[in-house]
């Protein structure tokens, strides 16, 4: 199964840099091989990330996203702790809410190209 993820800061605040996104998607494939599923395309802006993830149909979308989102948040913040202030996003890195779309009837050329398509700040 193929699903399009796109997590948002808390507050939509800017604080990803192009070093913060290498290693949040370093952290995200991590966790994406600990539920056998494989992260094909990361990208994001200052205050967005997206997510091209392919799962095995046993892996509840709901779950990866709680472990996406809630070990990159205690990584990011634990290794870039001047950059990523817990006052600037209130004590979270993400908002609570995410989207999700199933990318069966879509391309993955598609979606891949969408996703490359981001201003990844430098």
């Amino acid at each position: 199964m193929r699903v399009h993820l796109v997590f948002v800061t808390k507050y939509r605040r800017g604080v990803f840099t192009d070093e913060i996104l290498t290693r949040c998607e370093e952290i995200m494939r991590k966790v994406c091989e600990d539920f056998e599923a494989e992260l094909k395309e990361f990208n994001g802006e200052r205050d967005h990330v997206h997510l091209l993830v392919h799962h095995p149909p046993k892996a509840a979308v709901s779950k990866l996203v709680n472990s996406l989102k809630g070990v990159s948040a205690r990584r990011t913040r634990q290794e870039f702790t001047g950059r990523i202030s817990r006052a600037t996003t209130h004590g979270h890195l993400w908002s609570p809410s995410y989207f999700s779309a199933s990318c069966g009837g879509a391309p993955s050329a598609i979606v891949r190209q969408y996703t490359e398509q981001q201003k990844r700040p430098r």
